[in-house]
């Protein structure tokens, strides 16, 4: 029985390391060599030298700045456009404070029912005014984003010419 050990044992070992040299040799076969490796990467670089890219970084950095200014100034218009509405609405809430704080003042000691007729005007006026005022800030709005998208669109416009320049070139 110690024999059949011994021979198993045997066969394991020998199975193992012929597996082993196996799987050497076979790593040696799949692995490719440092010239091998430079040999691809010698003929990118040279077909990347062939190119006409003189300039081509600097282009792209200067496209990217370009891209970030017109952002910057589509943000900035956008920004005044917003506080151009709040002024705006500002303006006219403390309008319609005014005028009712004034209404409020003349009541006293009229007619009742003058009262109601001068309340019922004005709260017809100011139903109208607030339309009116939701119309001009809405375009306010309005006009304030199609600034700024069109210094996007400009951008955008200028990136295609580009591209097509640098298409018919070739």
């Amino acid at each position: 029985m110690a024999t059949a050990k011994k021979a198993a044992a045997k066969k394991t070992t020998a199975s193992s390391s012929s597996s082993s040299s196996d799987s050497t040799a076979s790593a040696k076969k799949a692995a490719p060599t440092a010239a091998d490796m430079l040999n691809p990467l010698k003929g990118m670089a040279d077909r990347l030298q062939d190119l006409n890219l003189t300039g081509g970084a600097g282009k792209l950095l200067e496209s990217g700045r370009k891209d970030l200014a017109a952002l910057m100034q589509a943000n900035e218009k956008s920004y005044q456009g917003l506080q151009t509405v709040v002024q705006r609405q500002t303006e006219m809430i403390k309008h319609a404070i005014t005028e009712w704080q004034t209404a409020a003042k003349e009541m006293p000691g009229k007619d009742a029912k003058e009262n109601l007729a001068r309340l019922d005007e004005l709260g017809r006026q100011s139903f109208q005014r607030a339309i009116d005022d939701i119309k001009e800030l809405a375009n306010l709005a309005a006009k304030s984003q199609a600034d700024a998208f069109d210094v996007v669109r400009q951008r955008i416009q200028s990136n295609v010419d580009e591209v097509t320049k640098m298409l018919q070139r070739k």
